[in-house]
């Protein structure tokens, strides 16, 4: 498991002051590239194959409140990877100064071209080393199908 631990600031909390929805998503995103960087996945190497992550979902659990002042934990285990690297699913849990796991989430991305905005699979060079990524107790090999089964299409408004 890969941990990153974030100190609260006063920008992360709303008006209940707690921990707001949007710290949530930017201190995983950050986890996450901290991670992948840390595992060779650079902005320089991603450049150099010319692509970038790109969010599906992210569906958040909420447990506890977490305020100011107590340093916060979050961790992240891979529990998807298609064969081919396209796809990929992370799990996030936060945990308090006391350990305890406040919020869970999982979160659904694949790799995109950014010339032809097409998702792609991995470079080998780079799927060799996604494989050796912490998975999770739940960790499954992803086929295109996992990434429809909420069955959500977009709708369009008629113009």
């Amino acid at each position: 498991m890969y941990t990153k631990q974030f100190e609260i600031r006063w920008s992360d909390v709303d008006a209940n002051r707690h921990l707001a929805n949007s710290a949530y998503t930017n201190f995983m995103s950050h986890t996450r590239m901290a991670f992948l960087i840390e595992k060779g996945f650079s902005l320089q190497e991603l450049a150099h194959y010319n692509i970038g992550p790109v969010v599906f979902y992210e569906h958040m659990y909420y447990f506890k409140e977490v305020f100011m002042g107590k340093p916060l934990q979050v961790s992240l285990e891979v529990s998807g990877l298609s064969a081919d690297g396209t796809f990929f699913k992370f799990d996030h849990n936060f945990y308090n100064h006391k350990g305890h796991n406040i919020a869970h989430c999982e979160m659904l991305g694949a790799w995109m071209d950014l010339r032809t905005r097409k998702l792609v699979p991995l470079p080998a060079e780079l799927l060799k080393v996604a494989e050796t990524f912490p998975k999770s107790k739940n960790f499954k090999i992803l086929t295109k199908e996992d990434t429809r089964v909420a069955g959500k299409k977009p709708e369009n408004l008629s113009v």
